[in-house]
């Protein structure tokens, strides 16, 4: 088996790791600039996010790859230096796992492509098949353990890019984003997202939720997926770090060391076996979600109820207006 399957086998969750733009920005990444260019430009830097992590317990640790595919990487000029990005991030990351003296998933990230598949975009199946490929290979040969697949709202991307990073051989896990909707950006559930992952040709080590608009909107998601989970799923959790909001002209994130706690411990009562964080999660809240984790012992499957008692309201659609109709 792989090592991420390994672990699994041995233990009864790992411990993923937190935000690489949002702590990027707060090391002084200029606003604007594609973090994935850092791991030319400033490897010291990511080599320091990554090694923050590996100190409060991280198992797995994410590449700084999440936009480094050809379509993003375009709006930087930089769509021919794919290749060398990626392989770097994997480098950067899988040195500081093997100096961390444990064993350390290297997960090699990647993000949606930024194009609408057709009908409702000009992006074919096999075009962004092409574009995930390309950087999946870069991530293989970088070193990664296994292909994270992140921040997606589209099952046929999800199915292209599942695909493609397959075509590595390399074990491959993905995370889908939901609104306040509960649903994707393309209106799908918890539940199908569940039904379409198992319907994979190929399978998956691991799936799950990351992102969306705070921990209680992802714990509602991870009890969507528990309804559909079958037996052997290994489900992913990594929520932000509560919501952003604008404070002296800065954004921060509204998420406190402890709210991050009760979120992993609800997680883990979900079902979720890979716990982490998402945009706004620092070392310090990872540190958080590892204690509050060590000898936990999961219950039930909380209810909406447990969930806002613990974490707040979880966002939900504002109602759309009702127009009345004036009658002559």
């Amino acid at each position: 088996m792989s090592l991420i399957e390994d672990l699994l086998a041995e233990r009864e969750y790992l411990l993923a790791d937190g935000a690489t733009g949002t702590n990027m920005m707060a090391m002084g990444l200029p606003p604007g600039q594609a973090p994935d260019l850092w791991n030319l430009d400033a490897p010291e830097k990511v080599t320091r996010l990554h090694d923050s992590f590996l100190e409060v317990g991280s198992d797995i640790i994410l590449t700084n790859t999440f936009g480094a595919n050809r379509r993003r990487l375009a709006l930087d000029q930089a769509s021919e230096r794919t290749s060398e990005i990626n392989e770097a991030a994997a480098r950067l990351a899988r040195s500081a796992a093997d100096r961390s003296g444990r064993p350390v998933v290297v997960a090699g990230s990647m993000g949606p492509t930024g194009e609408l598949m057709k009908p409702y975009g000009s992006q074919s199946p096999e075009e962004a098949e092409a574009v995930f490929s390309e950087q999946a290979q870069a991530l293989a040969t970088g070193g990664v353990d296994v292909l994270w697949i992140e921040t997606i709202f589209a099952f046929d991307e999800l199915a292209a890019a599942v695909k493609a990073a397959a075509g590595t051989g390399l074990p491959v896990a993905s995370t889908m984003t939901f609104d306040t909707a509960g649903r994707t950006m393309m209106g799908d559930t918890p539940e199908r997202a569940s039904a379409f992952v198992h319907a994979l040709p190929t399978p998956v080590v691991a799936y799950g939720a990351n992102c969306g608009a705070g921990p209680a909107m992802l714990l509602g998601t991870l009890c969507g997926f528990a309804r559909n989970a079958s037996p052997g799923d290994v489900i992913i959790a990594k929520g932000n770090c509560g919501v952003p909001q604008t404070v002296g002209g800065e954004i921060v994130y509204s998420g406190t060391e402890e709210i991050m706690g009760r979120y992993a411990r609800l997680a883990r009562d979900a079902g979720a076996r890979i716990i982490g964080g998402c945009c706004g999660t620092t070392p310090l809240h990872l540190a958080a979600i590892a204690r509050a984790l060590e000898g936990y012992d999961p219950g039930e499957v909380p209810d909406e109820a447990a969930i806002e008692a613990a974490l707040g309201p979880i966002p939900k659609p504002k109602p759309e207006r009702t127009r009345r109709r004036r009658s002559r």
